[in-house]
This record gives structure tokens, sequence and C-alpha cells, in this order.
């Protein structure tokens, strides 16, 4: 059965949390190169208007629903997405599952005072993990290929972004690659919840699809105005979108 499902002409992967963690170790085991996308309402829409955006994600060759707005809106039009496989939490199962199986990571993303506090998180929740480097997000472009021949250096088999869109996709779309990684994952702002700068949503706020409302409370002169205007942009894309792939009623043929 194909589990690949296109949505608003992007691409998706209808993988559940297991499914998806196992794609990954997969790729690990046989030594695949593999770059998630994670995509939710915001980002479908400023893919919409950034073609470098839409392109990475695009390029990636696992794409993920990371919003339950988009598990929705795949509802509402006839494309099945089992659940919603949040970033954060395939994170952290990926982090779980490269303790046990001693894989190693690396970890790229966050001021450095975010990345220390991070560290020591990790450190205590996974003792036995294998981390083979870090490094601040906070570099020039002129940087990305020196930065990716360290991550290829160290070894590490899974790579952690913890950088903001579309920085993140860029820099895995033109580098992914060179890192030698084999599985690279975009986190988003992960790295500042697992570091305990800011909070995440309590579960039913999560299952209410409400996480970034949750996520304005917390930063409401960076967040409201940007979030309003994207979930109003995602609703339309999804109204016409559905009046696109409803048919038209035949009319009536009154003539015998």
């Amino acid at each position: 059965m194909n589990s690949r499902h296109s949505l608003f002409g992007v691409t998706l992967d209808a993988l559940t949390m297991d499914e998806s963690v196992r794609r990954c170790l997969d790729a690990v085991r046989r030594g695949e190169q593999i770059e998630i996308g994670m995509v939710n309402a915001a980002k479908l829409v400023n893919m919409r208007r950034d073609p470098r955006l839409a392109a990475a994600v695009g390029g990636c060759d696992l794409v993920l629903a990371d919003g339950q707005a988009v598990v929705w809106a795949g509802r509402v039009l006839g494309v099945r997405l089992p659940e919603r496989v949040a970033g954060i939490d395939l994170f952290m199962r990926l982090l779980a599952a490269a303790e046990t199986a001693d894989i190693p990571v690396y970890l790229l993303g966050a001021r450095q005072d975010v990345l220390e506090m991070m560290l020591r998180q990790i450190s205590d929740r996974f003792p036995e993990l294998r981390v083979a480097g870090s490094r601040n997000g906070y570099f020039e472009d002129s940087d990305q290929e020196a930065i990716a021949d360290a991550i290829a250096a160290s070894g590490a088999r899974l790579l952690f972004l913890g950088m903001t869109s579309p920085k993140k996709e860029i820099f895995t779309a033109a580098h992914g690659k060179r890192t030698g990684a084999h599985v690279v994952h975009g986190v988003g702002g992960s790295f500042d919840i697992l570091a305990g700068i800011t909070k995440r949503a309590p579960l039913v706020w999560q299952r209410m699809g409400l996480e970034w409302f949750y996520r304005t409370l917390q930063e409401p002169r960076r967040l409201g105005k940007r979030y309003l205007t994207t979930n109003a942009a995602f609703l339309l894309m999804t109204v016409r979108e559905l009046i696109h792939r409803t048919p038209s009623a035949p009319s009536a043929n009154r003539s015998h």
C-alpha cells in the first residue's frame, strides 16, 4: 500500500510515530541517508510564499505531518494521515533509540548557552547516549560546508538541527548528504523546550490542535500576529482546495 499522499501539492508520508522511528533506524542499519521534513500549517503557508523552502521540503526523503491542523485538513480533503508526528516527539524517541543501540548523534542549533543547558538535560535523561559532537546554530552561510565536514568527521549517524525555518531546511537541502549522517532531522524549537527555556503545551492542548495558541500566550508580541496570519491563510488554503476537489453537481437534463 502506498503511504505517500499529496496535500496542497506537497507529498506527505502517511506514517505513525512508531513507523517513522522504524524508518529512521532502518536507514542507519542499511547505511542509507534520509532527510526528514516536518510540516505544520504555518510551514505549508510559507512554502507557498518561499520557493527555496518549498524546494527544500519537497526534496526530503520523508515528509511528516508535524501539526494537528495538517492531519485535520487531510481528513477534510480525503487524504488519510494516521496521526500527527510531532518533531519534538520524534526527536525524543530517536534519542532513546540511539542510546539503546549505541548510535552516535550530533546536535546543531540554538544559542550556545541554550545548547549547553540542553546537553545537560540530555545527559541526565539519556546517560548512555553517545553525543559525537554539538555546535550552536549561529553561523554564516560561508561556514556551512566546514560545519558539514565537522559533522562528517564526528562519525554521527543521527543529526538533529535545532534551527528555525527556512534555515534548517536550506542547510539540509544543501549539505545534508555532506554531513554523512544517515538521518537528518530538523527539530526547530525543540532545543529550547528541552533546555527549559520555553514550555511545551499540555497534552490536552496538543490533542485539540492548540499548541500554537499555547506558544502565543508565552510570546504574544512575537508570535501573535504571525500565528493569526498563517492560521487564517491555512484555513483559506483548505477551503479553496476543498472547493477545487469537490465536483460540481451536474446540471439537470430536462430534454426527452
